[in-house]
């Protein structure tokens, strides 16, 4: 594997590729002063080198390894055809291109694919439109180069945003704390770790049982995973028997993320509601105002002893002043008459607030709403530039309320909040006020994702002085920071829920599924050990073709989780049709019988993986 970049993202990835998929890893970055941006220093960069150690030591051990296969790293300013060939492209399986600049990244990917049309390519671009292209354009040069088709095999082209890749996660880790998430078929699945059931107790398996643990955590707030600290390691993908039998030991259990806050009000996204139209202060003016007419209609019946329809229809008149005097009328009459147009000068201007008020409304459909009144269990987002925008639609397609916060008017991520007409406060989150403009009090949680760290911090410490158990989760970018803030936060408020994310962190483990082949969907981990989510074709598997789905469950190596059915169609009795549109069928019988043009998404071992997919298996690769 090569990898090429200039900021953290490289070496986050570098670290993913060796530390989870025990791949060999060229890694090519600009010498220290020429950098973008100083990587993320710390977990990454020491995982890296403990890993390289280990893979050197394990190689000296045994005799048997390459030297020049080892991990290295190159410094390089930019990625040349010289530079590429000297990195081993030729004779690479995967290539990633993660420059912070799309044509550095398009022009490396152009040479690379002149170099070795075989070779699997990974691109960080932030032009999605374009990205689709280059993408087109690639995977047509290696099929017209090799001679057959690119699929999701050697020659392929994966374009990735790491805020596309990221935004799942920092969705999921608002909601439920954890980013160990995997997205498939537009779900967010989680992996949850659960303490061992009391006597009497049932455990709720989820939609599937991953894994039973070695040790459980018994921290509420919960750090993302735990340590091997038992006897008896962790099981990945037990079987029944297995599961039953286990007992004092958690169990990690795959679940889909769900929202137990208030859902999004469903006339809200659409054309304002008629009660939309004018203020809580309008209509209860004109409330009282239908009052008054309906109380002078009667009082006119009473004294005159008109018909009601006749002194509604009087009293009308008397109100717009366009009845007839009633000086030769008795007393009351004329009372009456004085009063109903007393009303009629308060109902003018009335009107015509009312007529502007709806006017504006329909004016403003598509421009920023303000948070509505009683507004509780939301998110609140800060910051709508490249990373926020992404979070905000993904909670949205979740049907999750938010509040977003930003200083600049003109940020990219204002015509998105226009369009999916989410409440936007405008002004600088460090000054006194504008948090309670986006009620903060009453919120569910806190998402900082501006591109000023001390902006994100700062907003945190004093959205926990307004409500101190608020959950909160920040973007940081400097590594060791983010664990100083994470820890200090955390010791400062134990019963609030505390997350500190880098993208890059999050963005990593979706190019390194890349690198891997498109079919990889991500990968969780399980103590020291990882299990990976990947869709196949089950056609050219015959551990899978033509047999039932508990057949074909092999424990700890893989297990069918879904299957990729049409719209309407059914997993049971036969193999489903194919449509253009699909879904995915999460409680398979195992009595199903996998067809050759079934497609499945199940979770493996990475060496259950590289025995299903004909991959060698590295030795050790589950330890």
């Amino acid at each position: 594997m090569v990898v090429c970049g200039d900021d953290g993202l490289a070496h986050r990835l570098a670290a993913e590729l060796r530390g989870v998929y025990r791949e060999q890893v060229t890694l090519v970055v600009p010498p220290a002063g020429r950098r973008v941006r100083q990587p993320v220093v710390g977990r990454a960069r020491a995982a890296s080198a403990a890993l390289l150690d280990m893979v050197n030591a394990a190689v000296n051990r045994t005799g048997n390894g390459d030297p020049g296969g080892a991990d290295r790293e190159l410094d390089a300013t930019e990625p040349t055809e010289d530079v590429l060939a000297d990195a081993g492209v030729e004779r690479a399986t995967a290539l990633a291109l993660v420059y912070d600049d799309d044509e550095t990244n398009i022009r490396a990917a152009l040479t690379a694919r002149r170099l070795n049309p075989r070779l699997r390519l990974v691109l960080r671009l932030y032009n999605r439109r374009l990205g689709q292209h280059i993408e087109e354009l690639l995977d047509q040069s290696a099929t017209l180069a090799t001679g057959d088709g690119a699929g999701t095999g050697a020659g392929s082209t994966t374009v990735l945003s790491d805020a596309d890749t990221a935004a799942p996660a920092l969705a999921a880790t608002a909601l439920v704390g954890t980013s160990k998430v995997v997205e498939t078929d537009g779900l967010l699945l989680r992996a949850v770790e659960r303490n061992p059931p009391r006597p009497g107790e049932v455990a709720d398996p989820g939609l599937c049982t991953l894994a039973l643990l070695s040790a459980t955590s018994n921290d509420p707030a919960g750090a993302d995973g735990s340590e091997d600290s038992g006897e008896q390691g962790p099981q990945l993908l037990p079987d029944a028997a297995a599961v039953e039998a286990a007992t004092g030991r958690g169990t990690v259990a795959l679940e889909q993320v769900s929202y137990s806050g208030p859902p999004l009000a469903a006339g809200r996204a659409g054309v304002p509601a008629f009660g939309e139209l004018f203020s809580r202060r309008l209509r209860w003016s004109l409330a009282g105002l239908a009052a008054c007419v309906v109380a002078l209609a009667v009082a006119l019946m009473l004294v005159t002893g008109d018909h009601p329809l006749h002194a509604t229809y009087v009293t009308l008149l008397d109100l717009f002043s366009i009845n007839e005097p009633a000086h030769n009328k008795d007393t009351g009459r004329q009372i009456l008459q004085l009063l109903s147009g007393f009303v009629g000068l308060l109902l003018l201007p009335v009107l015509l607030a009312a007529v502007l008020e709806a006017l504006g409304t329909f004016r403003s459909a598509s421009a920023l709403r303000k948070p509505p009144r009683g507004l509780g269990g939301h998110v609140v987002l800060l910051g709508l530039g490249k990373i926020g925008t992404r979070v905000l639609t993904r909670l949205r397609e979740m049907d999750i309320p938010v509040v977003c916060v930003e200083a600049d008017p003109e940020a990219r991520g204002m015509a998105t909040a226009r369009r999916l007409r989410v409440p936007v406060v405008l002004g600088d989150v460090t000054q006194e006020g504008v948090l309670e403009a986006a009620k903060i009090h009453r919120a569910h949680s806190l998402l900082a994702l501006t591109s000023v760290d001390t902006t994100n911090l700062e907003a945190v410490l004093y959205a926990r002085s307004v409500r101190s158990r608020l959950r909160v989760v920040l973007r940081l970018y400097d590594d060791d920071f983010a664990t100083a803030v994470y820890r200090t936060l955390r010791a400062a408020h134990p019963g609030a829920l505390t997350r500190s994310r880098s993208v890059t962190h999050l963005a990593a483990p979706s190019f390194a599924g890349a690198m891997m082949g498109r079919q990889i969907l991500g990968a969780i981990p399980v103590e020291r050990r990882v299990l990976l989510f990947a869709a196949v074709e089950v056609a050219g598997h015959p551990q899978l073709e033509g047999k039932t789905v508990g057949e074909a469950f092999r424990a700890g190596a893989w297990r069918v989780l879904a299957l990729e059915v049409s719209d309407g169609g059914r997993a049971e009795g036969g193999a489903p049709e194919r449509a253009r549109e699909s879904r995915l069928v999460w409680e398979l019988p195992d009595t199903y019988v996998l067809r050759g043009s079934d497609r499945v998404v199940l979770a493996a071992t990475r060496r259950g993986l590289a025995e299903l997919l004909g991959r060698r298996a590295r030795r050790g690769a589950d330890v």
